[in-house]
């Protein structure tokens, strides 16, 4: 959010951080395949399966959006990537396909990926009497991968249920007209003078811009 929405110096200051942290993450995969996390492929890597997961979530679960909405938000993302260090960023939906194809044979099934899941389920994010509704979050997130990612992962029966993705996307709706001040959305919205909701979507299914 910040990287997006923040002030350039701010977003900028931020990103000079992680790219140092990215300095000292180095190694090598089980398969022995060196990596490095400043790695311009694996960044273009990383923030294309970024960039996917925040616009599935809202594609899926708030609004679908319009094929040129999803090049359109993918083509804005280029100048950020490049500031992490992304040499070929995804330019559009086509382009993540094709990035898809491109890797899928070099993908995979790694034990971290269930150490992440499960420190996702029980890290207190959220109030307690709400917690149950973590675990679907992070279930909500598996259906968000692609059938054949899921299929390397072997987690295709960790997705939601029918009723649940109802559930989900109900409260992902409400979620998203919730306007906080310390959303940096909302703060880049006060620093150019709008009203703090110029940014969410108003009755009728319309946005305000």
């Amino acid at each position: 959010m910040v990287t997006i929405y923040g002030a350039r110096s701010t977003a900028e200051a931020m990103i000079a951080r992680v790219r140092r942290m990215h300095d000292m993450v180095a190694g090598t995969t089980p398969s022995g395949e060196a990596y490095c996390a400043n790695d311009p492929e694996l960044l273009n890597w990383v923030h294309a399966t970024a960039a996917y997961g925040f616009l599935q979530a809202y594609h899926a679960y708030v609004r679908p959006l319009s094929l040129s909405d999803r090049d359109c938000f993918y083509a804005e993302g280029i100048a950020a990537a490049a500031l992490y260090g992304a040499t070929n960023a995804t330019r559009s939906e086509a382009d993540l396909e094709m990035l898809f194809q491109a890797t899928a044979g070099r993908l995979e099934r790694s034990e971290i990926v269930f150490e992440f899941l499960a420190i996702m389920r029980s890290t207190p994010i959220l109030p307690l009497p709400l917690r149950p509704f973590q675990h679907l979050m992070v279930r909500a997130a598996i259906d968000l991968m692609p059938h054949w990612l899921r299929t390397i992962l072997r987690v295709n029966e960790l997705g939601l249920r029918a009723w649940e993705t109802a559930v989900v996307r109900q409260a992902a709706a409400f979620v998203d007209r919730i306007v906080l001040e310390t959303n940096p959305a909302v703060q880049a919205c006060r620093r150019m003078g709008l009203s703090a909701d110029y940014l969410y979507p108003h009755d009728g299914g319309k946005e305000a811009i």
